[in-house]
């Protein structure tokens, strides 16, 4: 019989762990009404010097804004899976209520062919890598509708 994995973020405090509907974990200037992802950056935007920042869960959806594809493997924490390293896919979707634009993978499946600027896209989570115990993830964006693949390895 398997060993179950327990599923924990490759990087704490960026996303929730709901596996049905995940959100990322962002930050909203009070005065200025500006969202921030992550959180953090919220201090590097001079306007918002002396504002409080509370934190908030983002949309978990948006539009696609740009796509491409990753011909290297990226710094840590990203663990190449397998034996090689292959290409995966890029998106940058602007979040449907904040305006936000955040990167992120394209959950597996989904190539450059099957994007176009504008569609609709959604969070997910997919594993980075997993050990013995765990399961790390990290949020994925899939397109919504027909051609929307699980986000899961």
């Amino acid at each position: 019989m398997a060993q179950m994995r327990t599923p924990v973020a490759a990087v704490e405090g960026l996303f929730t762990l709901d596996a049905d509907e995940p959100r990322l974990i962002g930050g909203r200037a009070r005065r200025r009404g500006s969202y921030f992802f992550p959180k953090e950056l919220a201090g590097a935007d001079p306007a918002c010097f002396g504002d409080e920042i509370d934190e908030v869960l983002l949309s978990r959806t948006g539009r696609l804004w740009s796509f491409t594809t990753g011909e290297y493997a990226p710094p840590a924490p990203y663990v190449i899976p397998g034996d090689a390293f292959e290409p995966y896919v890029v998106a940058a979707v602007e979040l449907a209520e904040e305006r936000l634009v955040v990167l992120g993978q394209v959950v597996p499946g989904v190539s450059v062919d099957d994007l176009a600027v504008g569609m609709e896209m959604e969070l997910a989570l997919g594993v980075l890598h997993s050990d013995d115990e765990h399961d790390y993830l990290v949020w994925k964006w899939a397109p919504v509708g027909p051609q929307n693949q699980n986000g899961s390895d």
